[in-house]
């Protein structure tokens, strides 16, 4: 998986009833896009990620 700074994504819920969660990229520690990423979710809160099968990247850029 690649992604770069501004990109969206969306980590899916993992059970029945759990929402998708939505955030941006704020940074890419690994080299040529690759994980970790530090993520802020929409709600606000931070994380830094290795993404699984649930993660899906948008690479357009957040406005």
């Amino acid at each position: 998986m690649e992604a770069a700074q501004g990109d969206r994504i969306v980590v899916h819920g993992r059970t029945v009833g759990s929402s998708d969660r939505h955030g941006v990229i704020l940074e890419v520690r690994g080299e040529g896009g690759s994980p970790p990423y530090v993520v802020r979710f929409d709600d606000g809160h931070e994380t830094v990620m290795y993404p699984g099968g649930d993660f899906a990247v948008d690479h357009g850029r957040n406005p």
